[in-house]
């Protein structure tokens, strides 16, 4: 959360450059994108929350190379996966599902709102039919 600038729950190339600068261990643009590479599951081209404990346990089991960058970060960092890797994952996907009802709860809010204005609109016109009818009746 630290370093996901556009708080849309990834951190994309952009945002791994400014949190690799900032913990000491830049890296290029090409070591960059070999770092997402390394652990991008779903190939979108920017680490989800999964993806990024998947650095920690990756580094935890010796499956990093010395000299990567992965593993300058899983150094440099302070999480400790046993630990934030259930609770902060828990979080995270408790807190989408929750926008995701949010969103949907508004939405038909919306909805509902529209379909009464629509009903409203609806008998608001079947009345002027009605008054033009009497109308025409008292002309005659």
């Amino acid at each position: 959360r630290r370093y996901d600038a556009g708080k849309d729950g990834f951190i994309d190339l952009m945002e791994l450059k400014l949190m690799m600068e900032k913990l000491g261990a830049p890296q290029t643009h090409l070591g960059l994108k070999n770092m997402i590479k390394e652990v991008d599951e779903d190939l979108d081209s920017k680490l989800s929350f999964r993806e990024f404990l998947l650095i920690f346990r990756k580094a935890a089991a010796g499956e990093l190379q010395e000299d990567s960058g992965l593993h300058a970060l899983a150094r440099l960092s302070e999480i400790d996966v046993s630990t934030e890797g259930v609770k902060g994952a828990r979080s995270f996907f408790e807190a989408k599902v929750q926008a995701i009802h949010d969103a949907s709860r508004f939405e038909e809010e919306i909805k509902a709102e529209q379909e009464e204005k629509k009903k409203q609109a609806e008998e608001l016109k079947q009345r002027k039919a009605a008054f033009k009818e009497l109308q025409s009746t008292f002309k005659q």
